[in-house]
């Protein structure tokens, strides 16, 4: 049996799909370049998902600037998502995306709550990926 089939059949228990991703988009919109950051958040996030055999079901933003990320709408529907097991994955582009390093304790606790509910987060950005920081 693959690791794949074994990775299924692990989340198939939960309702959980390991291929299913949500692509978590938080940055900030400048007034030189509005949308540039969050757009290349995007692309980097879908080019990641076809390289690492994911599917994208929802792209999820948030503006950036709430550390908490309990308190922002978009993070709110990322943990319905795995609440449901609707997501086996959560990408987002570095561990700031979900709180800043102000507020790591956040972070970590986010990262916690999601492996308890059968979800991972991986980075989809190339310098996170060489060191081996996307699991």
């Amino acid at each position: 049996m693959s690791s794949a089939e074994t990775e299924h059949e692990k989340a198939a228990g939960t309702g959980t799909d390991p291929a299913a991703a949500v692509l978590y988009v938080c940055a900030e919109r400048g007034t030189v370049s509005p949308g540039l950051a969050a757009g290349r958040a995007e692309e980097e996030g879908h080019a990641f998902a076809a390289t690492h055999g994911l599917r994208i079901v929802e792209v999820v933003g948030d503006p950036y600037g709430e550390p908490d990320p309990r308190q922002r709408e978009g993070w709110r529907r990322i943990r319905a998502m795995a609440e449901t097991g609707a997501v086996g994955v959560v990408v987002v582009r570095w561990p700031a995306v979900i709180a800043p390093e102000s507020a790591h304790e956040l972070r970590y606790h986010e990262l916690r709550w999601l492996r308890e509910h059968g979800v991972r987060v991986r980075y989809s950005w190339p310098p996170l990926l060489q060191c081996g920081a996307d699991r």
